[in-house]
């Protein structure tokens, strides 16, 4: 399998994202199993490629020439590049990974010949992010929040100091408006036609839930949502997500201007795949909250 990830100068983000994305932190795949192509869309600071290399020997390096402030073109580059059968797209460098993200998703490709699969997305910090930057949350706050968890040595504590993304928010049982690691074989990116190019504007806009929406709306696939494993945005100042003020007007513009319609969140019937063992007791609760009423007598809930 491949993995593209995007980056655009994340120079503290980007070692622990690949390292997150490591055989030392991956469980159930060795590095000839995947590799991890990480294309530059441009940066202005360079990250150490000598130090993602030494965490990560499967991992090659793209960079974009005459990068625009989108990230898409940078994604088609990956996936034109991608030598894996199955491949994964990150849009967001920034955004680590649990440790059974590979190879839950490698799995769950095998449900069903034409697979869409996709995860949970989370925020590190103690709210969703455009709040907590709000209330004075910052890269020196996440780099403690961080050396404390004990993540490198079990990342699935990353999901003690995180929260539901705003597109994940509705939890486990229901998909999201979003995914922010997509995996399909690569003749199914090649039907898909990959990240539409038309989005142009800073950090793609509505793109990634565009490909998404359109990845669940293609015919005879089954989408697959994996349960238990996710990725964790860290706090690096984005266009979006770090963002007290919101883009969405602008981004759904540009939507419209493309899509000729209001965008709608897609609604397939998924299947779930995975394990919730890992997790803490309240993002369940959360999930199990959201979707039943737990007041009610155990025999009458649904």
């Amino acid at each position: 399998m491949t993995v593209v990830l995007v980056a655009y100068n994340m120079a503290r983000e980007i070692p622990r994202t690949v390292k997150s994305l490591s055989a030392t932190m991956q469980r159930g795949l060795g590095h000839a199993d995947y590799e991890i192509l990480l294309v530059d869309n441009g940066s202005t600071q360079a990250f150490d490629e000598a130090l993602c290399k030494s965490l990560a020997p499967n991992l090659r390096v793209l960079r974009v020439p005459d990068a625009g402030p989108s990230p898409v073109h940078a994604i088609n580059m990956g996936l034109a590049a991608a030598q894996g059968e199955l491949v994964g797209v990150m849009i967001d460098g920034a955004r680590m990974a649990s440790p059974g993200l590979l190879a839950t998703a490698l799995a769950a490709s095998r449900v069903h010949r034409r697979a869409v699969v996709g995860t949970l997305a989370f925020h590190l910090g103690p709210d969703v992010q455009p709040r907590s930057v709000a209330n004075g949350y910052d890269q020196q706050a996440e780099d403690r929040l961080l050396a404390s968890s004990g993540w490198d040595s079990d990342g699935y504590r990353l999901f003690d100091i995180s929260v539901f993304a705003g597109s994940s928010q509705d939890g486990w049982f229901v998909v999201p408006a979003e995914t922010n690691a997509l995996f399909l074989r690569a003749e199914l990116w090649s039907e898909l036609g990959g990240f539409d190019e038309g989005f142009v504007g800073p950090g793609g806009g509505l793109a990634n839930l565009d490909t998404w929406s359109r990845a669940c709306a293609l015919a005879d696939t089954q989408v697959v949502m994996l349960l238990g494993e996710g990725t964790f945005h860290q706090v690096h100042g984005g266009i979006a997500t770090n963002s007290p003020i919101s883009k969405w007007p602008t981004f759904h513009e540009e939507y419209v201007r493309l899509r000729g319609r209001a965008y709608e969140r897609p609604r397939p019937t998924p299947t779930f795949y995975g394990s919730l063992a890992a997790i803490p007791r309240a993002t369940l609760e959360h999930s199990l909250h959201r979707h039943y009423d737990l007041s009610t007598p155990h025999a009458s809930r649904p």
